[in-house]
């Protein structure tokens, strides 16, 4: 299937490390220009060197998003490479937070600022561009925790359940525009972080590191009925669908890509 994506500039937040990684090569495979942002000048020069080597074509940029200054910095960034940009997909974010009884308003608001704000500040600022050209996409990452929170860093499952609400009330403020708004929470990820903490449970019991073992170790503390735990990449294929032509239709949506863990009917 040919997803239209061989002429789309798409901007990916926080794609140096993680899943991020995984979404920016699946666009580069499709054909896109990728914007690889990270906070810091140099953060996402390896992954920009993977991609070309491979045949893709990508671009580092950067501005700490978390700021209204640092997002002017990345705007500049992009306008000095970019003629445009087609796609906006808010992948960074940050698993922060603390408990009930341990956070306080600065906490709530922080996590709110950095895993809500910084993605509508960005959002907002490549509309126009979207606008102009009569096509856009817009797409924020969520979590499995927007639909099944845990009782720990409340702070950021509240920030990330507002996601799916920005992804509807946008899609109705942008309607017969040609931009879609889209909300993916995916469940547990293979990303490195998470395969070296499974890797080094094991380790200290004496158990196999190899990864069918690894695999299992993520699933015993976080099970979906496949029974499997997907890469980067399987986000990242799943994500350049959502964005393409075709999914044209697919809008205003809150997509669980968690294997069924979540286990809710809507």
């Amino acid at each position: 299937m040919d997803l239209g994506l061989n002429d789309k500039v798409a901007l990916v937040t926080g794609a140096h490390r993680g899943t991020g990684v995984g979404v920016v090569h699946a666009l580069a495979e499709e054909g896109a220009t990728v914007l690889v942002h990270g906070h810091e000048d140099g953060q996402a020069d390896a992954t920009v060197a993977a991609i070309v080597e491979r045949g893709g074509r990508a671009l580092a940029v950067a501005g700490d998003i978390r700021t209204e200054g640092g997002t002017d910095v990345l705007v500049a960034a992009v306008r000095a490479v970019a003629p445009r940009v087609d796609i906006v997909i808010n992948n960074y974010g940050v698993p922060e937070g603390s408990t009930w009884d341990g956070s306080d308003t600065g906490s709530w608001h922080h996590s709110y600022d950095h895993n809500v704000v910084s993605a509508v500040r960005v959002t907002q600022a490549f509309l126009p561009d979207m606008r102009a050209a009569g096509w856009g996409r817009v797409l924020f990452v969520s979590t499995i925790g927007a639909t099944r929170p845990g009782d720990g860093i409340p702070e950021y499952y509240a920030a990330k359940g507002a996601l799916p609400s920005i992804a509807v009330s946008l899609a109705k403020h942008l309607a017969g525009t040609g931009i879609t708004v889209n909300c993916v929470s995916p469940g547990v990820i293979a990303t490195a972080e998470v395969v070296q903490g499974a890797t080094e449970r094991l380790a200290r019991t004496g158990a196999s590191t190899e990864w069918p073992d690894v695999e299992q170790e993520i699933l015993r503390r976080m099970g979906n009925p496949t029974g499997r735990v997907p890469q980067p990449e399987d986000v990242g294929r799943f994500i350049a669908f959502v964005v393409s032509e075709p999914a044209w239709h697919l809008n205003g949506t809150h997509l669980r890509f968690d294997g069924g863990s979540a286990g809710v009917v809507t």
